[in-house]
């Protein structure tokens, strides 16, 4: 209904009902009672209503078609508003409502289907988690190696992965889109090692089956480090047993392996590689130099996202969508989309065939 299409694009742009009823010209009330479904704007006021709230009329008009379970937060909750929390959840229906649209133009080629590996997903104990991040691996062919990409891995995985510009006590959120297609979101613009480690905590609350009342959120950090870096990994890198670990020794690990200095401490003393001494020591002497906030040197890069905008590009190319409907489903300056994609496409015949 028209109405739910207003509320989740208000709550988007981080507008109260007054501030679009101004925008608009109309009362704070007429602007509730449109949202409920209890009234309908006329043609004039939907015009108005689109242009306030920066979308266009088709996308006022268009039902909404996923259904979004309620997203589980991995966030500084005591101060993320609850204003934009609204805000990024209906920037993200409408990018999956995107997504989803894209994809039906190749249904046949790219169902939205995600199966869970044949493994025992059921976690035991935090030491299970180690067996489970390894099982996981095997079942998707990662052996030991580096994994170079975990975006690339997990859409591959046909799990979709969302990027949005969020302040910085926000980090990532996971739900279900239509109770069968799950969904990480995670903040833009962040090092690739925090990008890298949001993304394998995610996956880890999707994959693990936990007792209840387990810690989730331990439980997940300690798949995340199992996950990017294996026991076998961490002790044929730093050895069985380690009296002290080098600053520099951790700086090369991290860009070898996309996993934070920090984490390769954690995974050390998890695995009993250092004593309780040193991890200490260690952890004391990050947060007098201000590394828990920003490790030091270069950073380990982030990973984008390109398969919507590249399915965006294939449409369009064969003639499938307008560059009017690419537009509206890139939400963006689709020649600056052809731009940026001419290296995979070739620029001549992008720019001349449209």
């Amino acid at each position: 209904m028209i109405g739910e299409r207003i509320k989740i694009a208000r709550k988007g742009a981080q507008m109260s009902l007054r501030d679009l009823a101004s925008m608009v010209g109309v009362s704070p009330m007429a602007i509730s009672k449109y949202e409920r479904d209890m009234d309908m704007p006329s043609s004039e006021i939907l015009i108005r209503l689109a242009k306030a709230l920066g979308v266009s009329l088709d996308y006022l008009l268009r039902p909404t078609s996923v259904s979004i379970s309620q997203p589980a937060y991995r966030c500084r909750i005591s101060r993320f508003k609850v204003k934009e929390r609204e805000a990024i959840q209906a920037r993200i229906q409408s990018w999956i409502e995107r997504y989803f649209a894209v994809e039906d133009l190749f249904v046949n080629e790219y169902p939205h289907l995600f199966t869970f590996p044949r493994i025992d997903r059921k976690i035991k104990s935090l030491n299970d988690i180690e067996r489970f991040s390894g099982e996981l691996r095997e079942a998707w062919g990662l052996g030991s190696n580096p994994i170079e990409s975990m975006v690339q891995l997990l859409e591959d995985k046909r799990i979709k992965i969302g990027l949005f510009n969020a302040s910085d006590d926000f980090d990532a959120c996971t739900f279900w889109v239509n109770d069968n297609v799950p969904v990480i979101a995670i903040k833009d613009n962040v090092p690739g090692d925090r990008q890298r480690m949001s993304l394998a905590h995610e996956l880890g609350h999707l994959m693990m089956d936990l007792n209840d009342g387990d810690d989730e959120e331990k439980a997940a950090k300690r798949f995340a480090g199992s996950f990017l870096a294996p026991a076998d990994v961490v002790v044929y890198e730093l050895g069985n047993k380690r009296n002290k670990l080098d600053i520099f020794e951790l700086y090369e690990l991290k860009h070898k392996y996309g996993l934070s200095m920090m984490g390769w401490v954690h995974r050390a003393f998890q695995l009993n590689i250092i004593n309780d001494y040193e991890y200490k020591r260690l952890i004391k002497l990050f947060r007098q130099r201000g590394w828990d906030r920003e490790e030091p040197d270069k950073q380990y890069p982030p990973k984008k996202t390109h398969r919507m905008e590249r399915l965006i590009l294939r449409a369009l190319v064969e003639g499938i969508i307008s560059r009017s409907r690419a537009r509206e489903l890139y939400e963006g300056n689709i020649m600056d989309l052809i731009e940026e994609n001419k290296d995979i496409y070739g620029r001549d015949t992008i720019l001349t065939d449209i």
